[in-house]
């Protein structure tokens, strides 16, 4: 089961937190600032981290830019009573992976949590499953059943983003930017010609399809 640390200097809240994560099965342990939460890191393994941002000693600011300067890509849901879009920016710049603003909805907050930790397999894993489908990003491998497909590299890796948030509305931009680079020369043109590509690569396929959302890009859809 996935162990949750809960990093805030206000009781209640741990206690609270505490109890609505263990109510959902995940092993909680609970730190009361920065500075704590990384000792509580070196004795355990932790899968993910609820972070307050104002606390004495050390900040979920510093925390989590201090994580990220080592390469330490633990997934942080940012919880805070601070709301101006000026804090959620700087949340951001340092790297946490979401933000959310107090009180929180307790049915919000488990299904963001939901949502960062499967990303955070499919990054470690290197691979997603739906139903019998198989995507394998470090061989550029499609595999559904005896039958695998080889895509070309730029392929693979506009399908593997979209199937890694089903649902998600990417804009070309996005796209574009995210697999060929803001410097690349080629228009997002090439995004639609590829997207053409997968679909008739996989048309007839039940798992998943990848659809057009009219004015705003596209969105991959699983179907099991």
């Amino acid at each position: 089961m996935f162990h949750i640390l809960v990093v805030d200097d206000d009781k209640n809240t741990r206690l609270l937190m505490e109890a609505v994560l263990q109510a959902e099965g995940y092993t909680v342990s609970c730190a009361v600032n920065g500075a704590d939460a990384l000792d509580v890191m070196d004795r355990q393994h932790i899968d993910l981290v609820v972070l307050d941002i104002m606390m004495p000693e050390m900040d979920g600011y510093e925390f989590t830019r201090i994580l990220r300067q080592a390469d330490n890509n633990l997934p942080i849901l940012m919880v805070s009573a601070k709301q101006l879009p000026q804090d959620r920016k700087q949340g951001f710049l340092v790297g946490t992976d979401d933000y959310m603003t107090k009180p929180v909805d307790e049915e919000e907050m488990l299904l963001r949590i939901k949502a960062l930790l499967r990303r955070a397999r499919i990054v470690s894993e290197r691979r997603i499953v739906i139903g019998g489908v198989v995507l394998d990003y470090d061989s550029l491998t499609v595999v559904r059943g005896a039958e695998a497909q080889v895509l070309p590299q730029k392929e693979f890796q506009l399908l593997y983003k979209l199937l890694s948030y089903p649902g998600k509305i990417f804009t070309r931009i996005e796209l574009m930017d995210e697999i060929w680079g803001v410097e690349s020369e080629t228009g997002w043109e090439t995004v639609t010609v590829h997207i053409g590509r997968l679909r008739k690569r996989f048309e007839g396929w039940p798992e998943f399809s990848i659809e057009s959302v009219r004015g705003l890009g596209y969105k991959a859809v699983k179907h099991v």
